[in-house]
């Protein structure tokens, strides 16, 4: 029996931080990436830093997706952060703590071209407190 076992190569991570840790529903970054290579599947993730603080054990996301094609696509996402049996998912160090969520529920084949995501944080609080930054991170599966 062989076995095979798939590694991630690091493509892209950018985010942005956000003024006094807190994000403003008026604040919506916008991350750009170029895609090269075509034959390798790709996964990609919201990234997001956080403090103790903040009240939720999630949150609500807008991701907006423009493809090479210049065809866009949003989509409302409810992102986990903490869970009542383990607390904060992300790693954490004092009281600051960083999640990676994946938001492809596969890894996704990508055409070459320039690629844009736009983020909006979709909670009701305004601003959102106790969120130090967020943004966006592309690994690129290979075997």
């Amino acid at each position: 029996m062989v076995l095979f076992s798939c590694n991630t190569i690091d493509v892209f991570e950018k985010f942005e931080s956000f003024p006094k840790n807190e994000w403003h529903v008026s604040k919506q970054p916008t991350f750009s990436f170029e895609v090269k290579d075509t034959t390798a599947p790709y996964h990609i993730y919201f990234v997001i830093r956080h403090t103790d603080a903040y009240k939720y054990n999630n949150i609500w996301v807008n991701i907006m997706t423009q493809s090479p094609t210049g065809s866009k696509q949003t989509q409302l996402v409810n992102l986990k952060l903490a869970d009542n049996a383990n607390g904060w998912l992300g790693a954490g160090m004092d009281d600051i703590f960083d999640s990676r969520i994946k938001i492809t529920k596969a890894p996704v084949a990508l055409k070459a071209g320039l690629y844009s995501f736009t983020i909006a944080q979709a909670m009701r609080d305004e601003p959102l407190a106790a969120v130090l930054s967020a943004g966006i991170r592309v690994e690129k599966e290979v075997p």
